[in-house]
């Protein structure tokens, strides 16, 4: 068991193997691969950005960010938080550094773009957490989030499901996207960017265990609006004015 004095933790267990084990096979490949096209996508007016990725112990973003030269710089809640990426660490290709995430051990503007995925989620005091996302950030910030307007406001009911085929799976936080955007406007930034990753609940991925009809169902579903409408989580990228 990890012990840290920080108010807010939720890394240490999205860092974790047992976490990483819900994205093992091909499924979990392809969940990945559309996040990380679509991340890709939007980094993209930002070459050889400096960037700044919390919680980004779980690896899913260091390798394709390293491919792209980006100067990425991975913070975490505990030492333990590097396992997954420590090879890029030692390599010498990413840096990591332990801080808290309400309270950046960063100047303002340090970064060009600050990304955080799998964190808001778990978050407890979330505002205070995109202030500081944005506070270290000087062009953009980047973001992951479940929504209430999705199939994920059933996520209650499917929480079972999804426990008998993860096991390890835990409940999480969606949030009315409005109050995001109005709380990133006070900061002074507007979404430029947004991206919903699926329409249907991941898990129900996890169940088909087949890309190549998951894919089919979700280009098909998209085809018609309604990923857009309704999918989630949603990507989104905020930029400051």
């Amino acid at each position: 068991m990890v012990t840290t004095n920080f108010p807010e933790t939720a890394d240490i267990e999205t860092s974790s193997d047992d976490y990483a084990s819900r994205f093992a096979g091909n499924i979990g490949a392809w969940l990945l691969k559309i996040q990380e096209e679509a991340t890709l996508k939007m980094l993209a007016p930002h070459p050889n950005a400096k960037i700044l990725d919390v919680g980004g112990g779980h690896g899913q973003l260091t390798e394709p960010l390293i491919n792209k030269n980006y100067q990425l710089t991975v913070l975490g809640s505990a030492e333990i938080c590097q396992a997954r990426i420590k090879k890029f660490v030692d390599a010498n290709l990413c840096s990591f550094q332990v801080g808290n995430v309400l309270d950046l051990p960063y100047p303002n503007d340090a970064f060009d773009v600050v990304i955080s995925y799998r964190f808001l989620a778990h978050v407890t005091q979330w505002q205070n957490f995109l202030t500081e996302l944005t506070r270290v950030a000087k062009k953009a910030v980047i973001i992951d989030y479940p929504t209430i307007r999705s199939i994920n406001s059933i996520a209650p009911y499917l929480f079972k499901l999804k426990k008998g085929l993860e096991g390890n799976t835990r409940p999480f936080i969606c949030y009315q996207e409005p109050e995001i955007l109005d709380y990133f406007k006070s900061l002074g930034l507007k979404q430029t960017e947004r991206y919903a990753q699926f329409f249907m609940p991941m898990v129900v991925h996890r169940a088909l265990k087949s890309p190549g009809i998951s894919s089919v169902l979700e280009q098909s579903i998209r085809l018609t609006g309604l990923t857009s409408l309704l999918g989630s989580p949603v990507i989104a990228k905020f930029s400051k004015n």
